[in-house]
């Protein structure tokens, strides 16, 4: 899915920076481009499990999650944050979480996205969104000890899972860090983020992609905990829809 233009959004280009923005934030450009203009050259390491996170505080209550595009694998260690293409993923990625918004999928509200051009072909890149308070989901089972709250919390993830199929969204990366929980009180909700290498379809995904983003997801739970110490049986069938 390409990105086109959106009425909601502007687009600001300073040499070779191309900042696209939520209309909301828009006379905070500036501030947005500059800071994520540090970002790009600082040493500090963000959130995440490639520390590619970072919380941008714009005054006024207002805030956003930054997400700088960085390589994993061992393409890395050369290019750790530049990308290769003329359709950049950050601005793809911003045209299907808005469209996967519009479907009432649970992803955090898209924001915007900068691009940097290094050449016609070559890029670095951020994705934003409006910030979510909350931690993903492997953060929330090693932190929670509650059986009823860890249940809850999972049936949460299963039900937002398969809103996700439901809606056509198929996530390539569906694992424990890019589930997000978020609480209200007593109530626990689940988040969906980084949707970089999602798809999505005009119908409800077939059983047969279903069950490739549970094997997915399972087989990052069991990576992520090998013995079973926050993830037994029971939670893994909750996550694998069974």
């Amino acid at each position: 899915m390409k990105w086109r233009s959106d009425p909601s959004f502007s687009t600001f280009t300073v040499r070779r920076r191309e900042l696209v923005i939520h209309r909301d934030i828009a006379p905070q450009a500036a501030q947005v481009m500059q800071r994520l203009g540090e970002l790009t050259s600082a040493v500090e390491a963000g959130a995440g499990n490639r520390q590619s996170a970072y919380r941008l505080d714009l005054g006024d209550g207002a805030e956003l999650f930054a997400r700088r595009g960085r390589r994993g694998g061992l393409i890395a260690s050369i290019l750790s944050d530049v990308y290769f293409g003329i359709t950049p993923r950050p601005l793809t990625e911003l045209a299907v979480t808005i469209e996967a918004m519009r479907r009432a999928i649970p992803v955090a509200e898209p924001m915007g996205a900068m691009i940097e051009w290094l050449s016609p072909v070559l890029y670095r890149g951020f994705f934003l969104t409006r910030a979510v308070r909350g931690m993903t989901l492997w953060e929330f089972l090693k932190t929670d000890d509650d059986p009823t709250v860890r249940t809850h919390v999972l049936g949460q993830a299963r039900a937002a899972i398969e809103t996700m199929h439901d809606k056509g969204l198929f996530h390539a990366d569906l694992n424990l860090h890019n589930l997000l929980v978020t609480q209200a009180r007593d109530s626990f909700s689940i988040v969906v983020i980084d949707l970089d290498k999602s798809r999505l379809f005009d119908a409800p995904l077939s059983a047969a992609m279903r069950r490739a983003n549970a094997a997915r997801l399972v087989r990052s739970a069991r990576k992520l905990d090998p013995s079973g110490k926050f993830l037994d049986a029971a939670a893994l069938s909750i996550l694998s829809l069974e």
